[in-house]
């Protein structure tokens, strides 16, 4: 008998909810072939397991010198996944290369240096939620809880962090949106791409010229003090990386974690009572609607057997975090479920694993853990104003959110 070869699953540019796909890939196994847009070929990893393996593998690369179309000519300028796969940072570098540059910005991410921002963090987020009380009472019945709560938290945290002034803050959530939309023609991509060079260019102008106590100044005097710590192309690459990072995970976070709750009122009810904490929501949302679907890329520096699949060498293969979050091998018969007191939360991928594990991740959970116990302390009946599946989806496939948040506050007058 003739086995049928395996149909790639074609990646939907415009995104959309992942889970539905995920699941059905997950049903023929933990690697499935896939095809990127502008008719790229690439690979999904999606089991748990061997997303974890495959994260850490000494022979994966994150460098585009081992991706074989582009090197060949194969990829065309414009491709709206380019980005991902050529900025100098660390997202694309390895071994000693990937060392260095994170060594440059590890100190600012420790435990210590995080839990010493807790005070700032708490006090944006109280200024977040007055400004949102002040706008129900002077009548505003339905707020925007997505764009005037859960992102300026993490823009404004991570721009106090590298220095950024407030002239750049909104051009760059726009810009990093473009970067990471894979919707977008050749045209509009490579404008964005530009423009935000320009833009992270004239930030560290900024710096340049008036150095504070921040992250972007210190950045500039490692390249100054020893120009082969850190090129002017890396310097950009770092802040490009930073800035997409360190704002758009935690506010698909936020959000993702409001819509849980809100349509899942007991396990809002537990914390609320104390029986699971904010940590436990902030692990599970990770886990069950994580705020990165496909991140591009890596690339097998030889042919390699990933779950009893070959992946060809120089093939660019997305980490598959969402569907991996939702792996039934690991997270159990009811992994679709949303469950704060799940014991296996905390296992999940959705922050990455290996040598690239985020080195924002401690930052992410104290945003994400403060914005949400006092969001609900303070609207504890806080609740959706349109049904999640109305709420139109985040154009792209590697974000994983909704492109608003409408909520209501406080209950409506003469409501059951």
């Amino acid at each position: 008998m003739t086995i049928p070869p395996v149909v790639p699953h074609r990646i939907d540019p415009a995104g959309g909810c992942p889970h539905a796909a995920n699941a059905r890939l997950l049903d023929r196994g933990a690697v499935a072939p896939v095809v990127l847009p502008g008719d790229v070929e690439g690979m999904v990893v999606l089991g748990h397991d061997a997303l974890k393996d495959f994260l850490a593998h000494p022979d994966v690369a994150k460098s585009a010198r081992h991706f074989t179309a582009l090197n060949e000519g194969r990829i065309p300028d414009g491709w709206p996944l380019m980005t991902f796969a050529t900025v100098q940072g660390m997202t694309t570098a390895d071994d000693e290369d990937h060392r260095r540059l994170r060594s440059l910005v590890s100190r600012a991410f420790t435990a210590r240096r995080v839990e010493a921002l807790r005070p700032r963090v708490e006090e944006l987020t109280g200024e977040l939620l007055d400004r949102l009380e002040a706008a129900v009472t002077e009548g505003e019945d339905i707020v925007e809880l997505r764009r005037r709560f859960a992102l300026p938290l993490p823009m404004s945290v991570i721009c106090e962090l590298l220095g950024v002034d407030e002239e750049f803050r909104g051009r760059l959530h726009h810009l990093s949106g473009q970067v990471v939309a894979t919707d977008i023609g050749p045209r509009e991509a490579v404008a964005a791409n530009r423009e935000l060079v320009s833009v992270l260019a004239a930030v560290a102008a900024s710096r340049a010229s008036r150095p504070g106590d921040d992250l972007t100044s210190a950045l500039i005097a490692a390249r100054e003090e020893d120009g082969d710590r850190l090129s002017e192309q890396e310097l950009i690459g770092t802040l490009l990386l930073m800035i997409i990072a360190g704002h758009e995970t935690t506010l698909n976070l936020i959000t993702n974690a409001v819509r849980a709750l809100c349509a899942h009122r007991d396990q809002l009810d537990l914390v609320l009572s104390g029986a699971a904490s904010w940590s436990d929501v902030v692990e599970e949302t990770l886990r069950w609607d994580s705020p990165v679907s496909y991140f591009p890329f890596r690339y097998p520096k030889r042919d390699l057997t990933v779950d009893g699949t070959v992946i060809p060498r120089g093939t660019p293969v997305l980490a598959g975090y969402s569907a991996a979050g939702r792996d039934r091998s690991v997270h159990g018969p009811d992994a679709d479920r949303f469950d704060v007191t799940r014991a296996s939360a905390a296992r999940h991928l959705s922050l990455g694993h290996g040598p690239h594990y985020c080195l924002g991740a401690p930052l992410a959970r104290l945003e994400a853990t403060v914005a949400l116990e006092r969001l609900f302390a303070r609207f504890p009946d806080l609740d959706l104003a349109a049904p999640d599946a109305e709420l139109a989806r985040k154009a792209g496939f590697v974000g994983n959110s909704v492109v608003q948040l409408p909520v209501r506050l406080w209950p409506v007058a003469g409501a059951a």
